[in-house]
């Protein structure tokens, strides 16, 4: 690796060294997957102290943009870019990326509508809806978790149904449902505890929260749902029509 001027003394060294790796990341230099130099190598390169390498490369991990593989070295964390204007939902979109996706579900049950989901729903506050909690992995990690509220009444004997081996838009697709639009909003929040360590973060760390209804032909609300995704694995893209 050549040595390089882009570390002076105008700034602390390590957030001098971070910045450097961050627009090397950026620039695709280091490319998503890959390992980066080893601390010995960037130490030398950047005629620096090991330790000071240590510190620069400690806070680009705790932001998830390097993973530290132990035995193996540092490695550039892949993002994984999701178009929030599609209605394919998650596990679709990913299998068009050739991405191996899996779910695991946490909770799953009737819940009473009450007042805020049944105003949403257009329905008594008595009446009965399907709660499901789930966590979506890619590639073995996970990456989000997944609250969605369905009428009850919507899909006959969902208890029945494996939700972790079909998707909900499937499962609509078997019973003749068919989400025609839908109304997103997206806010950063954080998790409580132990929803973040879930999916591998710490409580203090932001996540992407999607709330999304649903729409049929009919115009009914047949989906309520709130999405929270790591920040550190996934970009969004949204396209502007005239």
């Amino acid at each position: 690796m050549a040595k390089s001027t882009e570390i002076t003394y105008r700034a602390p060294i390590y957030v001098q060294l971070r910045e450097v790796i961050r627009t090397k990341i950026e620039d695709g230099e280091y490319a998503p997957g890959t390992a980066i130099p080893s601390e010995n190598e960037l130490a030398e390169s950047y005629e620096i102290n090991r330790l000071t390498v240590r510190s620069a490369i400690d806070t680009l991990v705790s932001e998830g943009l390097l993973l530290r593989v132990q035995g193996k070295g540092i490695y550039v964390v892949p993002k994984i870019e999701r178009d929030i204007e599609g209605l394919g939902g998650f596990t679709k979109e990913m299998q068009e990326k050739g991405v191996e996706t899996k779910r695991k579900i946490l909770l799953k049950g009737q819940r009473r509508a009450g007042d805020k989901l049944a105003s949403i729903f257009g329905i008594d506050k008595e009446e009965q809806l399907y709660y499901i909690k789930r966590l979506d992995y890619v590639d073995e990690e996970p990456i989000g978790m997944d609250e969605i509220y369905i009428p009850y009444n919507l899909i006959p004997k969902i208890e029945g149904i494996d939700l972790t081996v079909f998707s909900m838009n499937e499962i609509y697709k078997f019973y003749g449902i068919n989400p025609v639009r839908a109304w997103q909003t997206l806010d950063l929040v954080q998790l409580p505890q132990s929803d973040a360590r879930m999916i591998h973060i710490n409580k203090e760390q932001t996540v992407f929260m999607f709330v999304t209804t649903s729409y049929d032909e009919q115009d009914r609300v047949i989906e309520y749902s709130r999405s929270y995704t790591r920040g550190d694995k996934c970009d969004y893209r949204v396209h502007f029509h005239r």
